[in-house]
């Protein structure tokens, strides 16, 4: 099998890419310089001429806060470049999966979202990749949209990174504590992606790590694994200034999923009753990456709570 990942550079597609390496398939990584996904020419022509079996597409803007402020930009990588790429899944007869978020959903309500449930995303964010997943299940048969959130890993920016340099800079921090997820490993992720992509097991889903807490409980235990003392207040959300919230605009009451499962596929597959558990894997240990003076210190830890168990996958059997 050859499978195609458009931004093989950035945090979820680097270790994509190690993850087919691992398990001897060959991987293509592209990045801006390979494919500029607002080109839909150089989609064609690179799809085309990579006799990739799937393509992976992570490439996308990804400050959200900073599309409120540069929507042009946002919706012509995530928008009209994710159609790009599905125009070309299209002719090439590839498979897609398209990598999306919880930001397609309005946040409100009180039971955990269904990946069918209705999308009504409240920022430009959210809503450049609520079109990028209308484009894909548009053009394209053969397609799973995967919505992640509050991913990290050792590549690229994220929330554990941002609260190591807050924490040595200022020595305190103010993080919000009614926004609830379960922070996701790119390293478990690019496992449990790469499982799917090799199955004919089409549709919507939701892909986090188990258990839950607050983004408030979250930095308190990195700064804890770190060993560095840093004062962190809680505080509600209509605290921040909408461009320095971090986390989802998701209520206290709500979660992208329940008690971490991959579940529910698109409706055509609910009719099937069987489920087969494809992977389960435990995040035994996160990394943080701590910089002191010009070196690079890793601490691994198990979180106290129960978001470090497994990524379950449940799919319905033919």
């Amino acid at each position: 099998m050859k499978v195609l990942v458009t931004g093989a550079k950035g945090q979820l597609g680097t270790d994509l890419m190690n993850e087919l390496a691992k398990r001897g398939i060959e991987g293509i990584g592209v990045d801006v310089q390979e494919m500029d996904i607002t080109d839909a020419e150089a989609c064609r022509r690179v799809i085309k001429n990579s006799g990739a079996d799937a393509v992976i597409h992570c490439a996308a803007y990804t400050a959200v806060d900073a599309a409120e402020d540069n929507a042009d930009l946002c919706r012509r990588i995530n928008g009209e470049g994710t159609r790009n790429v599905a125009q070309a899944c299209k002719e090439a007869d590839t498979k897609l999966m398209y990598i999306s978020t919880d930001y397609v959903f309005d946040g409100q309500g009180t039971r955990p979202w269904e990946p069918d449930d209705e999308r009504h995303p409240l920022n430009v964010y959210g809503q450049t990749k609520y079109e990028g997943e209308l484009a894909v299940e548009e053009l394209v048969e053969k397609f799973f949209t995967v919505r992640i959130a509050w991913v990290f890993g050792v590549n690229g920016k994220n929330f554990i990174k941002t609260m190591l340099r807050i924490g040595k800079e200022r020595g305190a921090a103010s993080v919000v504590d009614d926004q609830i997820g379960s922070p996701t490993y790119t390293y478990d992720l690019a496992r449990l992606l790469v499982d799917m992509i090799q199955t004919d097991k089409y549709g919507r889903y939701h892909a986090t790590n188990e258990g839950l807490c607050s983004w408030y409980e979250f930095a308190c235990e990195i700064f804890r694994a770190a060993g560095m003392d840093v004062k962190v207040t809680p505080v509600h959300s209509d605290e921040y200034p909408e461009h320095f919230q971090f986390g989802m605009k998701i209520s206290r009451c709500e979660l992208l999923h329940q008690r971490g499962t991959v579940a529910h596929p698109a409706a055509e597959f609910r009719h099937r009753h069987m489920i087969a558990q494809l992977g389960e894997i435990h995040l035994r240990q996160l990394i943080l990456i701590v910089t002191s003076h010009t070196k690079f210190f890793f601490f691994h830890f198990l979180l106290s709570y129960s978001l470090v168990n497994a990524i379950k996958v449940l799919f319905f059997m033919q």
